[in-house]
């Protein structure tokens, strides 16, 4: 995995090097810092997915419309994503309107645990705007900036809290818990396949008991 790691520095590297910023972000970084093995690196930049595109040899438009392309190296791929902000979001679950921005800032507002938002350059330094690293030592799953708006953008985020206790054995922080009680009633909202993809993740998670008590 330290190939893995390697080959994604270069390229935050490339990207650096033509002018753009680049950070690691999201569960690989969450990982890392807890000592979990990960195989799914995410890179967000202020470059957009044209520009992505046009500095890399093999990219795949895999959500190029939200801002996100798969660069691939060799055997390994690499979402990375521009950032962006959402906006009016349709049936609890995708937003309508997606801004692309210059501003890191932005587009971690727009996530959803305060765990998942760390970033980290090329040098393994990681960056922390929403108090994640506090989370993570106290071992606790919060939402950033208010829950209800969180689960009420997207009702899948539910369900990833759920995912998160089961993998992590973390704690769900009050207000976050108390938001999903209450909108509980949105999960009808998600697809089938969605839901399934959710609930397979939970029940295979070293905390899974956990999981299901909440």
């Amino acid at each position: 995995m330290e190939l893995y790691l390697e080959t994604g520095k270069q390229i935050i590297k490339t990207l650096k090097r033509n002018g753009y910023s680049a950070y690691f972000v999201g569960g690989y970084v969450r990982d890392l810092q807890l000592g979990i093995q990960s195989d799914d690196i995410d890179i967000t930049t202020n470059a957009t997915p044209d520009e992505v595109e046009a500095l890399f040899e093999k990219v795949v438009a895999t959500g190029k419309k939200f801002g996100g392309v798969t660069v691939i190296s060799g055997s390994f791929k690499y979402e990375v994503t521009t950032y962006r902000l959402e906006s009016n979001y349709e049936n609890h679950r995708h937003p309508n309107d997606v801004t692309f921005s210059k501003n890191i800032e932005d587009d971690l507002m727009r996530r959803d645990f305060t765990v998942n938002q760390l970033i980290m350059d090329e040098f393994e330094n990681v960056t922390d705007h929403h108090s994640g690293l506090t989370d993570l030592n106290n071992k606790v799953i919060r939402t950033i900036n208010n829950p209800i708006d969180r689960f009420t953008e997207d009702a899948l985020r539910i369900l990833r809290a759920f995912r998160f206790v089961s993998k992590l054995g973390f704690d769900l922080e009050k207000h976050t818990f108390n938001a999903i009680k209450e909108l509980a009633h949105l999960v009808k909202t998600i697809s089938i396949e969605r839901l399934m993809v959710e609930l397979e993740k939970i029940f295979k998670g070293d905390f899974q008991k956990k999981a299901i008590k909440y």
